[in-house]
């Protein structure tokens, strides 16, 4: 006896909603992704203050890694939890997560509870990120879902402008427990925002979740980055605590390997890291993690007690890092979109890279404001030419039903890198602190402590009395900057490793948009890819010309008016169940009487038939209708290179994605009157 598998079935249409509900809906999503990217770097201007208010000095780095890791673990656990139980809820819920974080981190008395704290917000933060993606595909329609996902993803970059800004002014002007207590008033606004606006979408199909996966990644990277933080620092490297972390990282690591080599959905497939690319990207985007976070954690610490900045100021000093970042991020997705040629932009980025980590590691209380300027903007270009193409080298090289679980593996890589980069920034940064601040005050004995621990008291001091204290910060900083410098040396080795492939049209199409270097991992679900995937080529070559072109290649003798015309029937049809003249004539807004001749005309040729209303198909059209498939599948399959359409499992995925499509453009073109303007 044999058993067949039924074909998994496609992702629900999204409803229709008129222009000002979507428009709603975004603006929630938005706001949801806001708060959770901006907390990544508000804090960043805000720590040397924390640190004064609360003590703690050696938890510094914690207040960052506590947040990205919950956030590494978040992203993957919540991403299916949103396939499980639907989006609207999990995004609610995180943003519950998230509210309750940021009150107990507003509300800290020491620097272990605002750790925790950080790491609550870090949960709810991971969730807000990726359900907002998904909801995207749930409830955008899809020839307008481009410039939605792009402009969501760019919120990423704007945040990286506008968080350390945004916390040196709190900071300075009012106080850091600000920089979490903003989040309330507008998580509140975002929930009940979500409850009015946000559809409930749920898959027909409930997803199997890698629950032990997750759970040892999530102990693995957690007992390492601890060894890390602890070692050399709270405890000595060789002492039990510090060998014991190390020795279960390295167990729960292995055994998640050994997990995820048997899972039926496994987190991270192993198999990914056969493929060369797919290997040095995530080695790169580790690396690129390690070397943005961390050094834009220390960089304001730099600025305000070597340069005497306040917080606010340190937060616009550091903009030339950003600014290089998000043109260097803009210059190379253009070119790559416009040439296909990628490799060049990580070799390149990783020896700028390094080049601006090594100039930032001579920076002293004599270096000037444009010079240190400048430093910042050589790290930032190097950033940017390394981040942008990583994500869209491994979706170029993967099948199409794995995209979703290679772009979530190259950001998972990138955050645990920005996670492990805080981690030993702060144990390099403490070490070498300690003695510089000890040589420093033996030097100067007149120097309270409290100017060793507050940039604002350290300014009040006279020039000669404080420099002692100013060189040992700018001389630990440059220690860190300097001990990163072969880190990135080794990504620029290993980005010679990388091969390149020419590019396919779709991933063409998503290297010009800057969203792709800091967007969250996309939906891991095969036909919603290959749809996003059908949809960006379709967009991007034009669909009039194109049509023209398959029309003439297909061998039909048909022309235009007779191909649009048995098209509309056949669609409506295989979608619908029946098709109308007075249906078409509604979705394209024109009287019955001015489309009618067309279908007739179809009718006369012996293509169609009408039955008062009711449009048909005859066999000839259906044989012109299905000669017209094959050109267009051809057409397809030369920029869809990862498909084979002779493969049975290939061709059901795309006639699945082409039905999708096809329904969502009828029911937008159906209710397209309520989007009009009254």
């Amino acid at each position: 006896m044999t058993t067949t598998t039924p074909a998994p079935q496609a992702p629900p249409a999204p409803p229709v909603l008129s222009r000002r509900r979507t428009n709603l809906v975004f603006v929630t999503i938005v706001l949801g992704m806001l708060l959770a990217a901006l907390d990544q770097t508000i804090v960043s201007t805000a720590l040397p203050t924390i640190v004064a208010d609360l003590g703690g000095g050696g938890h510094m780095a914690w207040v960052v890694t506590a947040y990205l890791l919950a956030e590494t673990v978040s992203t993957v656990l919540v991403g299916k939890f949103g396939d499980l139980f639907g989006r609207k809820v999990v995004f609610q819920l995180s943003a519950v997560v998230f509210v309750g974080g940021s009150v107990f981190a507003g509300a800290a008395t020491s620097m272990p509870m605002l750790v925790a704290a950080r790491a609550v917000q870090g949960v709810g933060g991971g969730g807000l990120m990726v359900t907002a993606m998904a909801l995207i595909a749930d409830v955008i329609p899809l020839r307008e879902r481009g410039k939605y996902q792009g402009a969501l993803g760019a919120v990423f970059g704007v945040t990286t402008v506008v968080g350390p800004t945004l916390g040196g002014v709190f900071t300075d002007h009012a106080t850091w427990r600000w920089c979490f207590y903003v989040n309330v008033p507008v998580a509140i606004v975002m929930v009940v925002m979500a409850a009015r606006t946000v559809p409930a979408v749920r898959p027909a199909v409930r997803p199997v979740i890698d629950y032990p996966g997750i759970v040892l990644v999530a102990l693995g990277s957690s007992a390492l980055v601890l060894g890390l933080e602890w070692g050399g620092n709270r405890y000595a490297w060789s002492s039990p605590v510090v060998v014991a972390l190390f020795a279960a990282a390295a167990v729960l690591l292995a055994a998640f390997v050994a997990v995820e080599r048997r899972a039926a959905e496994p987190m991270l497939p192993m198999h990914l890291f056969r493929t060369p690319v797919f290997t040095v990207c995530s080695v790169l985007s580790f690396i690129v993690g390690f070397a943005m976070l961390g050094s834009m954690t220390y960089l304001p610490t730099y600025l305000q007690f070597v340069d005497g900045d306040s917080a606010t100021l340190s937060g616009v000093r550091a903009l030339p890092l950003v600014a290089g970042l998000l043109g260097a991020s803009m210059i190379s997705g253009t070119v790559v979109g416009h040439t296909g040629r990628y490799r060049v932009f990580p070799i390149a980025g990783t020896a700028v890279m390094a080049l601006g980590l090594f100039l930032m590691s001579t920076m002293g209380a004599s270096t000037g404001v444009w010079l240190e300027s400048l430093y910042m903007c050589v790290l930032g270009v190097g950033l940017g030419f390394a981040m942008q193409v990583l994500t869209i080298a491994v979706q170029n090289t993967v099948p199409y039903h794995e995209l979703g679980s290679a772009t979530s593996g190259v950001t998972f890589f990138r955050t645990l890198g920005s996670a492990f980069g805080t981690a030993i920034f702060g144990t390099l940064y403490t070490n070498q602190l300690v003695p510089n601040l000890r040589d420093a005050l033996a030097r100067a004995p007149g120097v309270p402590l409290s100017a060793v621990q507050s940039p604002q008291a350290l300014a009040a001091l006279p020039a000669a009395q404080a420099r002692p204290v100013v060189d040992a910060y700018a001389a630990t900083v440059n220690y860190v900057f300097l001990w990163i410098v072969p880190v990135a040396l080794v990504g620029f080795v290993a980005a010679w490793f990388l091969r390149e492939v020419p590019l396919r049209d779709s991933a063409r199409a998503g290297a010009s948009d800057l969203g792709e270097a800091f967007s969250a991992p996309d939906s891991a679900e095969a036909d919603r890819q290959l749809e996003r995937a059908v949809a960006s080529v379709l967009r991007k070559a034009g669909a009039v010309p194109v049509g023209r072109g398959v029309l003439a290649r297909s061998g039909s003798a048909l022309d235009p008016v007779l191909a649009w015309t048995l098209g509309q029937i056949h669609w409506r049809l295989r979608v619908r169940g029946e098709a109308t003249l007075s249906s078409v004539a509604t979705a394209h807004r024109m009287p019955p009487e001015v489309l009618e001749p067309a279908f007739a005309r179809a009718a006369g040729a012996g293509y169609a038939r009408i039955e008062g209303d009711r449009l048909f198909l005859t066999p000839a059209g259906e044989s012109e209708v299905a000669r017209l498939a094959t050109a267009w599948r051809a057409w397809l399959a030369a920029r869809l290179d990862d498909w084979d359409l002779t493969d049975g499992e290939d061709r059901a995925r795309l006639d699945r994605a082409l039905d999708v499509i096809a329904e969502r453009l009828l029911e937008e073109d159906e209710h397209a009157q309520e989007r009009l303007p009254v």
